[in-house]
């Protein structure tokens, strides 16, 4: 194709996010202002690669620089997120800009990029499809959509309903609440937890119409969430509930209110992330009727690197994870932001 160039992009993000919203196969995450808030959050450097051909946008490919000591170098599209990856609309910006991608991973001296593809596999790239996200097909209304839920399920809303719990929805005022219980479950679960720092540049990201939702008890947090949108697909990437409160099922009374909200502002499609296929994640989510969609984790490896396997579920991180959970949740606030800058 004739007068194919990449180039750093260094504009205000108006080009980019035109040709993100003109294609079919981007998400939210290809957006520019996912730049600003990693690398306001976690100090990482953006290499925001676009291609262009007789003067218009053919593709566009966001990279961040990540690098510690205990986790190594490497280069992720789009990492704290599911999604990213390249977005081309043609075969040679395709290749141009992985070519310009290795350029990169050299004057990083990065081990490998990961490309995290949500539909259509590059051929030929080193690929894991060991994670699904999970999708639910929303009904034009609340009633409707309630009627497609099994009893059991039903009854689990009817019973958080019972007990006492509230449901409030809002922004930056929700979000002491919300980063309470987070941090609360992080450490449960033995992962280091995100600065709030994250949270805030989040909720300040009008275009992706963040909001709070949050299950009170007591007037106190016991579940919250936090709920984006791109075109017609609403997506939970951050929720949260206290276990201690597990019978009261504030998880379920949070989900439905979110879905609820996703109908009522008309859109077609509810994401609940990434999960595990099997896992306790996933049946949760699969009870709702939402279906797995695979995810495709993609690699340029420099020569001699094997593909990372930076996942709890790794032996060598296991008495880490363990210690994690046995540590007081104040000071898992304190440390863990530290930590989890460098884990994608």
């Amino acid at each position: 194709m004739s007068g194919l160039s990449v180039e750093l992009y260094g504009g205000d993000g108006t080009e980019w996010d035109d040709f993100v919203a003109s294609h079919p196969a981007a998400t939210s995450y290809h957006r520019y202002l996912w730049k600003k808030v990693v690398e306001e959050s976690f100090g990482h450097r953006g290499y925001y690669l676009l291609a262009r051909s007789g003067g218009r946008t053919v593709g566009v490919l966001p990279i961040i620089h990540m690098k510690s000591r205990l986790f190594g170098n490497f280069l992720v599209s789009v990492p704290f997120f599911n999604y990213g990856g390249l977005l081309c609309s043609d075969p040679a910006g395709r290749s141009a800009l992985l070519k310009e991608g290795e350029l990169v991973m050299a004057e990083c001296d990065a081990s490998y990029l990961e490309l995290r593809h949500l539909a259509d596999p590059l051929p030929g790239l080193a690929t894991r499809s060991h994670k699904v996200t999970m999708v639910l097909d929303l009904a034009p209304d609340s009633e409707s959509q309630w009627g497609r839920f099994s009893p059991k399920l039903r009854n689990q809303v009817r019973k958080a309903q019972k007990s006492e719990l509230e449901v409030t929805v809002g922004g930056a005022e929700l979000l002491d609440g919300f980063y309470r219980v987070f941090c609360r479950n992080m450490r449960d679960l033995g992962t280091p937890v995100y600065g709030r720092e994250f949270f805030e540049n989040v909720l300040h990201a009008r275009e992706v119409e963040p909001r709070v939702i949050s299950v009170l008890r007591g007037g106190e947090a016991i579940a919250s969430g936090i709920m984006t949108r791109f075109r017609d697909r609403v997506e939970v990437p951050w929720a949260s509930s206290n276990r201690d409160f597990r019978e009261c099922c504030p998880n379920n009374m949070l989900y439905w209110e979110a879905i609820r909200l996703a109908i009522g502002d008309g859109a077609r499609s509810f994401d609940f992330g990434r999960s595990t296929p099997g896992e306790g994640t996933y049946l949760f989510k699969k009870q709702w009727g939402a279906e797995p969609v695979p995810l495709y984790w993609q690699y340029l490896l420099r020569p001699g690197a094997e593909l990372p396997d930076l996942n709890p579920a790794n032996p060598k991180f296991r008495l880490a994870v363990q210690g994690w959970r046995r540590l007081p949740v104040a000071l898992t606030r304190l440390l863990g932001p530290a930590i989890v800058r460098n884990i994608p």
